[in-house]
């Protein structure tokens, strides 16, 4: 599959580019889509006439995360998703320009990565977000969805698997606001708009400016994460979870 039918890009007139993931049929990227995906970002904030990113998706829901499918065939392959991953969500989090996630369905594994790095989160009235990490025998993704959901409410979420609603999201401050679905897009260029409005050299400072002023690092917590799923891919539990997903049963230990 070419990295063109997992996600393209549309850069509007007035500096706002809009990159859309797309993979049927839930846009779980494989290892190469990860690293196209982190290539396409970068490039956008690299080139002078942007000044905003959108990234949405079409179809059933915004990621799914990795393509668990991909790993259960070439386990060894985790060393290049976890890259790919590391590429993307830093790509999006140290972008000098602002960032807007408008996410809608499942938000999921790197779909959380990309959204707890984003600048902007809007969502979709049916958006709902989760890492059932450990019931894919993988670790990653907190550091990130601690960045929307604070500590005590990451945990409970990384141990039990469940996922949080757009309107709990919202209350809770993760997202800027909840949207109809049929407005989401819309809703995220209307504030890219907004934003792209402004002097292009005040955003890109502000931008460096507010990353700066961060508490802690970002990508070295993700990067303690990532030791912890290469670990895990030892572990013959974390074979089964991949190979109960892909078989669609429930995992045996």
């Amino acid at each position: 599959m070419s990295l063109q039918e997992q996600f393209h890009s549309i850069l509007h007139a007035n500096g706002v580019a809009e990159i859309v993931i797309d993979r049927a049929p839930v846009n779980a990227l494989n290892a190469a889509g990860w690293h196209g995906l982190a290539a396409e970002i970068a490039a956008c904030g690299a080139n002078p006439q942007v000044q905003v990113i959108v990234i949405r998706a079409e179809g059933r829901g915004f990621c799914a995360g990795v393509d668990i499918k991909e790993l259960n065939a070439d386990p060894g392959l985790i060393v290049s998703v976890n890259a790919g991953n590391y590429a993307t969500f830093k790509a999006v989090h140290l972008n000098p320009v602002p960032v807007i996630a408008a996410v809608h369905g499942f938000v999921l594994g790197g779909g959380i990565g990309i959204c707890g790095a984003a600048d902007i989160v809007i969502a979709a009235e049916d958006a709902s977000f989760g890492l059932p990490e450990l019931d894919r025998g993988a670790m990653g993704g907190a550091a990130h969805m601690q960045r929307m959901f604070g500590v005590q409410k990451t945990r409970y979420l990384f141990f039990t698997g469940e996922m949080i609603g757009a309107a709990e999201a919202l209350q809770l401050g993760a997202i800027e606001r909840m949207v109809p679905r049929a407005q989401l897009r819309e809703q995220a260029l209307a504030i890219a708009d907004k934003i792209a409005a402004k002097s292009p050299a005040m955003i890109r400072l502000a931008k460096e400016a507010l990353t700066g002023i961060e508490d802690g690092d970002l990508e070295a917590k993700y990067r303690w994460e990532q030791g912890f799923t290469l670990q895990a891919y030892m572990s013959p539990d974390s074979a089964e979870t991949r190979k109960a997903f892909v078989e669609k049963r429930d995992a045996k230990f």
